[in-house]
């Protein structure tokens, strides 16, 4: 995906509420976007309302959802789909991405499971994504989720993946530490497996830390630093795809907003790195 097809550039940040009064009275120019889960703001009025639709109003935003449960086997919530289209209308985000899992059945689940990899499966997720673009009027991207289990496995993870996004006609969204952790727990090459993803559709990508359970075992936390082998994936990453928008995750053991700030600013110095000097000033100018 050119850089000039893209809504936003450069290095962004999860948006928390420990440090959003941080983000309204300081600048960090270190952060080109900012990213927030619609479910956590859609309805939210009072004083954490202002300080949203202040941020919104100044500074570029991605939504990144928690529960729109693409691969579950129960209907879609479409009223809550519609919800998300008035959120993102309202605060002019482009930008909806989704884990390519799901976390309802009957009831909420509360946690990401893994759809099995199967081609029943394909065309189940991907006819609900095309309806999900219909009622959003915009192209949906796809996470590559991290798994401990593979139930029902008839395909390869790669396999899968590839198939859902050509069948959907949806983009990716490209999680290395999701890549790096699944590597360790299912025994594969993390670079073999990202040289096997489609470019293309790559529409911006995640880095985040993750706990060290056992050296076989990786848990995807969101509560650590990054490490070397992460962020050697993401230059990889840059050399194969090109530099693309790029988030820094954190949910749990959360700093200081100047400390997630300086990992950010690591993000941008990889770009800088990979960035063809032409398009350095349109992929990190700022606004």
């Amino acid at each position: 995906m050119n850089a000039s097809h893209r809504p936003v550039h450069g290095a962004g940040l999860g948006l928390r509420r420990a440090f959003i009064a941080a983000a309204v009275e300081q600048s960090a120019p270190q952060v080109s976007f900012w990213e927030v889960a619609p479910e956590n703001w859609i309805g939210v009025g009072g004083r954490w309302g202002r300080m949203f639709r202040a941020m919104t109003e100044r500074h570029p935003f991605v939504c990144h959802g928690l529960s729109l449960s693409i691969g579950a086997p129960t209907p879609l919530d479409e009223g809550f789909i519609r919800r998300v289209k008035d959120f993102l209308d309202t605060h002019g985000i482009q930008i909806y991405t989704e884990h390519l899992s799901y976390c309802s059945d009957d009831g909420q689940l509360y946690d990401l499971m893994p759809i099995p990899f199967t081609e029943e499966a394909v065309h189940h997720v991907a006819a609900r994504v095309r309806r999900v673009q219909d009622i959003l009027e915009r192209r949906i991207a796809l996470e590559n989720v991290s798994y401990y289990a593979a139930p029902g496995q008839e395909m390869r993870e790669i396999d899968f993946i590839n198939a859902v996004l050509a069948e959907a006609d949806c983009d990716l969204l490209l999680d290395l530490n999701n890549i790096y952790v699944n590597s360790i727990n299912h025994g594969y090459d993390p670079v073999e497996f990202l040289e096997g993803l489609p470019t293309e559709r790559v529409r911006y990508g995640h880095i985040a830390g993750h706990r060290v359970e056992a050296p076989d075992l990786r848990v995807d936390t969101h509560g650590a630093d990054v490490i070397d082998p992460v962020w050697a994936l993401l230059a990889h990453a840059y050399r194969r795809c090109g530099v693309f928008p790029t988030l820094l995750e954190r949910d749990f053991n959360i700093p200081p907003l100047p400390a997630l700030a300086h990992e950010v600013a690591h993000i941008a110095e990889v770009q800088r790195r990979h960035a063809p000097t032409l398009e350095r000033q349109a992929v990190h100018g700022r606004a």
